[in-house]
């Protein structure tokens, strides 16, 4: 894959549609040898057009397909291809048909987005102004996008994957199976599986993105032993696994709604992170009673407690998180439920930044749900934090 753009070669963007597109790729049996990226030059971008094209059967090439003077992908084509550019009069026509559908006029220099290389094959943009097109230069199939993330995404999907599943049919797609851990490091997963015995032709795969690691499984459709394998590393993983083909919080969402249960939240430390992690599930939005941020309201862990228990009354929600303040680097963290009430208080074993660790204690008091939720012990184990004291008055947490 070929990427585009000064912007990108500079990190004035993060190039998401490269990150995207290997992820793709990868799924889909095309997995990608090699990604580059090339600014606006337009002898620098040719030359790697051509490279690619010696060394690949596929290359896909993004951005650099919009009307301005810095856009100079078509061109790059055509000099790689050793051969000129001509107006495509059907997409001129499809151009301005877009244009007046929203009571406009086309500017001429939106012509530019029509000049393709001679004999190239259009791919359609139902989205934007700026045609993919594709093109046999050298030994490689070139395939060439928009840089716009929304119409890359389509034309990529529409266009794209039917074409060259059409021409190698006999390539076959992955199957991923993903596992959400938190409170595990990447490499203390990496050596719990180290003495698993992996099947033919499947990978194992690891995400880091605070505070989880997402652990993938890819194999070939219709491997006879991925499902069993898959089994064993959740197993190996135990009660540090917070979802299974779905991030924690859509467990969480899914759980609420079959128990018909409810949460209030009040937290200090975290600062609403809490709150806001609940409302971008709609589910776990609409069954958040109330949510509150609150200060020096509680002096000691007992205190939380009653607290929890209080709110819990005042709000009759079946469950209530309360997040303490932060005092010595320790932050306590309460669950009321039905008769019931946990108390922990943590501190981290790293070094996060204030953001971050708002973010790891909020996770921390989701996963005290989620075991609620699912009848497990309340306090787990976490590699990056401390455990400074607990206590219950529920018999079933030990």
């Amino acid at each position: 894959m070929i990427s585009t753009g000064e912007e990108v070669l500079h990190g004035d963007i993060t190039d998401t549609n490269a990150a995207w597109l290997s992820r793709l790729f990868f799924e889909q049996g095309y997995a990608l040898s090699r990604r580059t990226t090339v600014g606006d030059q337009l002898d620098g971008l040719a030359r790697e057009i051509e490279h690619c094209s010696l060394t690949a059967d596929i290359v896909v090439v993004n951005g650099g397909l919009g009307p301005t003077s810095d856009d100079l992908t078509a061109q790059a084509a055509a000099m790689a291809a050793n051969t000129g550019l001509e107006l495509s009069e059907h997409w001129v026509a499809e151009m301005e048909a877009k244009y007046a559908r929203m009571g406009r006029e086309m500017p001429e220099t939106n012509l530019k987005q029509a000049l393709l290389p001679q004999g190239a094959e259009i791919l359609d943009n139902p989205v934007g102004t700026a045609c993919g097109f594709v093109m046999r230069i050298n030994r490689a199939i070139v395939l060439f996008t928009p840089g716009v993330p929304s119409e890359f995404k389509i034309m990529v999907q529409d266009q794209v994957l039917p074409y060259l599943k059409a021409l190698f049919p006999s390539v076959v797609s992955q199957v991923c199976q993903r596992l959400y851990t938190f409170g595990l490091s990447e490499s203390g997963i990496s050596q719990t599986l180290s003495s698993l015995v992996v099947p033919e032709g499947v990978v194992i795969g690891y995400r880091s993105a605070l505070p989880f690691i997402e652990v993938k499984v890819f194999a070939p459709q219709n491997c006879p032993n991925v499902s069993a394998f898959y089994r064993t590393i959740i197993e190996m993983l135990g009660d540090n696994v917070v979802g299974i083909g779905q991030p924690m919080l859509s467990e969480i969402s899914g759980l609420l709604q079959e128990n018909a249960m409810t949460v209030s939240v009040i937290e200090e430390f975290t600062g609403g992170a809490l709150v806001n992690e609940l409302h971008r599930d709609e589910a776990c939005a609409s069954l958040l009673k109330d949510g509150r941020f609150a200060r020096d309201f509680a002096k000691t862990d007992k205190d939380l407690a009653s607290l929890a228990e209080a709110h819990r009354r005042e709000t009759n929600a079946d469950v209530v998180l309360v997040v303490g303040g932060k005092r010595h680097e320790a932050v306590s963290v309460a669950l009321a439920g039905k008769g019931a009430v946990w108390v922990q208080q943590v501190a981290s074993k790293r070094q996060y930044s204030q953001s971050s660790y708002r973010t790891v204690i909020a996770t921390l008091a989701l996963d005290m749900l989620r075991r609620y939720l699912c009848g497990m012990p309340v306090f787990g184990h976490y590699e990056s934090l401390s455990s400074l004291s607990s206590f219950s008055n529920e018999r079933r947490t030990g």
